[in-house]
């Protein structure tokens, strides 16, 4: 069955139609200053190259902070200024900066803000919400269509290792340059969005070189209340061309300030935390030897997702130093009719903004009536079930577990004390293990060091006991430990009975077993 949404779709640009009257204007011709083949020849826009630093040990380290200042302040007089420069031009929908906002009182400090006018000017439109990774449609809306005056600058690496800003460099069709483009429906003041390699048409979806864009420029920007934010198809992205989006708030997010709790630390130093004490579900990842560690460890766990067609959103935090991946599944539980009306009537969209603690609001009666308790009801709502949360866990950690070169990525935490022989009881008579939906082939499962001690560790039988009672026999292929916890990959699950599941254990220790020397 395929899952579709009714959702006005959010206008980043003022150049955004309907499908038919977009086929309209191809016929008969562009007619403006657009990113198209038609107009690119002999245009000019800004530049500002980034130096590549990659290491993320202290703020002195990160690009743009050497004591050799940029020419020109990326982030006030060149993002925000120009940005500035559009809204004095009319270029923007509505004045956001009118926009009534509020901290909402109470233990987590969600941020409510009114936009009556976000959503007013366009007609519901379908969204399938049930397949992560679409093509790359041309048909459709995509960002070559915007004008060149929504533009703001050309933002790459320098080719020398130094900064550099050209107030006016010419865009080469054949490099495909990432471009700062304007949203002209902003959430809040600097709200932009960040066009990786625009030219050659990427569908929604994360890539490293991608995500290592927005990570430099998250740390080119250098203040913590600028971040960037990813959602998904799935998740409440409507352009399937790839994109970041990105603005200014001077306050702290609730997401930003959740406790949380270190599952691991890979080879390459980047620490994975599980957050706590927050609706939505999700890990946080910070740390790593250099910028790249960082940002190849999360890419690479967006890649899983989105290959095992899990939407998720993602917000780079903190200079580009913090990391949060939230999977979530709204959109499938609002198209399965598994939503309340209640939330429903909101017509609040929970993407990575709301999902973070902003609440963009439609209507002035959730404005006023905006409380911790409602917004924790609307993202409790987005958030996965725990036990599918560890499922997309071991799916996550199986796809970081190893670098590049097949070597083993994920550290056993000296920090993270094994469970006690009580512990090792109850386990072994009450935890349950997980397969995760879709490849049937990787288990979560509660183990103590004792335990482990018994695992061949290229193969073995493991019984357990599931909650509902069943006995379970697993001949296991690999294993990663995070913290506490073993993922495990299976290579055969079993329930029959246990006379049958006996000859196949004993067919197979039979085999495995080494053969004495004469």
């Amino acid at each position: 069955m395929m899952l579709r949404i009714k959702r006005v779709p959010t206008v980043v640009s003022n150049y955004q139609k309907d499908e038919a009257e977009e086929g309209a204007r191809r016929v008969g011709g562009c007619g403006r200053n657009c990113l198209n083949q038609c107009c690119i020849p002999g245009a000019k826009l800004p530049l500002y190259a980034f130096k590549k630093l990659n290491k993320i040990d202290g703020d002195k380290e990160l690009p743009g902070s050497e004591k050799r200042g940029p020419p020109v302040d990326f982030l006030d007089s060149l993002l925000l200024g120009e940005w500035e420069d559009r809204m004095q031009r009319g270029l923007f929908r509505y004045d956001v900066t009118a926009c009534e906002t509020k901290v909402i009182p109470g233990q987590f400090g969600f941020i409510a803000q009114l936009n009556e006018g976000r959503h007013l000017k366009k007609r519901p439109t379908e969204f399938r919400v049930d397949k992560v990774l679409q093509p790359f449609d041309g048909n459709k809306f995509n960002f070559t269509k915007v004008g060149q005056e929504e533009v703001l600058f050309q933002f790459e690496a320098s080719e020398d290792g130094e900064v550099q800003f050209i107030p006016s460099a010419p865009i080469e069709p054949e490099n495909s340059p990432s471009v700062v483009a304007i949203n002209v429906s902003p959430i809040e003041y600097g709200h932009v969005l960040l066009i990786p390699r625009i030219l050659e048409h990427l569908p929604q979806r994360i890539d490293r070189e991608s995500f290592l864009l927005a990570l430099h420029m998250a740390a080119e920007a250098g203040n913590p209340y600028f971040r960037l934010g990813y959602n998904s198809l799935g998740a409440f992205a409507t352009i399937n061309h790839l994109h970041f989006q990105a603005y200014y708030l001077a306050v702290t997010f609730p997401i930003e300030k959740a406790p949380t709790k270190k599952i691991t630390v890979s080879g390459a130093g980047v620490k994975v935390s599980e957050l706590l004490n927050y609706p939505v579900r999700g890990l946080v990842f910070e740390g790593g030897n250099t910028l790249q560690d960082l940002s190849n460890t999360v890419s690479d766990a967006c890649i899983c997702l989105q290959e095992n067609n899990i939407p998720y959103n993602v917000l780079i935090s903190d200079c580009g130093k913090r990391i949060f991946l939230l999977p979530q599944c709204y959109a499938e539980k609002q198209a399965l009719g598994e939503v309340r009306a209640e939330l429903l009537d909101t017509q609040v969209n929970p993407a990575v903004w709301e999902i973070s603690g902003h609440m963009v609001l439609k209507r002035k009666k959730d404005y006023e009536e905006a409380s911790d308790e409602n917004a924790w009801k609307l993202l409790a709502e987005v958030s996965l079930s725990e036990e599918r949360f560890q499922e997309v866990n071991a799916l996550i950690f199986e796809a970081i577990a190893s670098d590049d070169n097949g070597n083993a990525n994920l550290l056993e935490d000296p920090e993270v004390k094994p469970h006690s022989r009580e512990e090792v009881d109850t386990i072994n008579t009450s935890s349950h293990a997980a397969m995760v939906t879709g490849t049937q082939q990787c288990l979560v499962l509660q183990l103590s060091e004792e335990m482990k001690k018994g695992l061949h560790p290229q193969m073995q039988w493991i019984s357990y006991v599931t909650q509902s009672g069943r006995l379970m026999h697993v001949m296991m292929t690999k294993i990663h430990h995070v913290g506490k916890v073993y993922h495990l990959k299976a290579k055969r699950q079993m329930t029959e009975n246990l006379g049958q599941v006996a000859k196949f254990r004993q067919r197979y220790e039979k085999t495995a077993a080494p053969k004495e020397e004469p």
